[in-house]
């Protein structure tokens, strides 16, 4: 396994990457009324993104025919935006990823669109928690497996399933690095978390049983129950002094 420690220019370019994607984000969150379509989050990403002098890393990436993922209600992740029209209750996963000079930024929230169901806001926001519980295991001397018991410490306690079969991943020069980062795990075990080391922390969280399955497009994971999901992400820098976040929405 190949671990590419950053140096000060790279997490310079890291941190401005992280700025766009967190603009992008809090302005699609701010955009997600009832009414509007994925498409058209997008398209207004899109925008943000070139205005900014950067580009946008999903579009092409593997084949991606977007620059953001717009998943709603039981879709996971890797939705395709479209003409879907977003309606009140939905809950949409919005995930950007950012290329500023070589140097990736990697981010997504989960946004309830109009009212929210007390289910919906108690998944979103346990996502959140297990976010900064892995976010705080994130730190020098520490392993991944102590990230991913962190997330699923607190995903269990509250009900919830870890979604299964994806995982975070290191990123820098390119979108996907090494390692993966779990969202389960045993504390203790795994790989040594270094300083310098720049990872996607990325919990996804199922109301049901977190067993998922991919859709005809060949993107879209759903979850196989039909549960609804929440996802959340940000690109975490391992500092000598603990985890910092570079794409603070």
């Amino acid at each position: 396994m190949s671990i590419v420690l950053k140096s000060s220019a790279d997490l310079e370019r890291m941190r401005h990457a992280g700025r766009i994607a967190a603009l992008v984000l809090r302005t699609l969150r701010d955009a997600a009324k009832p009414g509007v379509t994925t498409g058209a989050l997008d398209d207004l990403a899109s925008a943000i993104i070139l205005r900014e002098g950067a580009e946008p890393a999903f579009r092409g990436y593997r084949g991606f025919p977007a620059t953001i993922c717009t998943s709603v209600n039981h879709e996971v992740l890797h939705g395709i935006p479209g003409r879907r029209v977003l309606h009140d209750g939905d809950v949409l996963k919005i995930d950007v990823g950012v290329r500023w000079r070589g140097f990736h930024a990697d981010a997504a929230i989960t946004v309830i669109v109009g009212r929210a169901s007390p289910l919906a806001s108690r998944l979103v926001s346990v996502t959140e928690e297990a976010f900064w519980a892995g976010y705080a295991a994130a730190r020098a001397g520490n392993r991944l497996g102590d990230i991913g018991a962190a997330i699923e410490e607190v995903v269990r306690r509250n009900g919830f399933a870890v979604i299964e079969g994806y995982s975070g991943h290191g990123v820098g020069r390119d979108l996907h690095e090494e390692p993966s980062v779990p969202n389960m795990g045993i504390a203790g075990r795994g790989l040594v978390l270094r300083a310098g080391m720049t990872l996607a922390i990325e919990p996804m969280v199922s109301a049901g049983d977190g067993r998922t399955r991919i859709k005809r497009d060949g993107w879209t994971v759903v979850t196989e129950d039909g549960s609804l999901a929440a996802h959340y992400e940000h690109t975490v820098w391992i500092s000598p002094d603990g985890p910092v976040v570079l794409t603070q929405v």
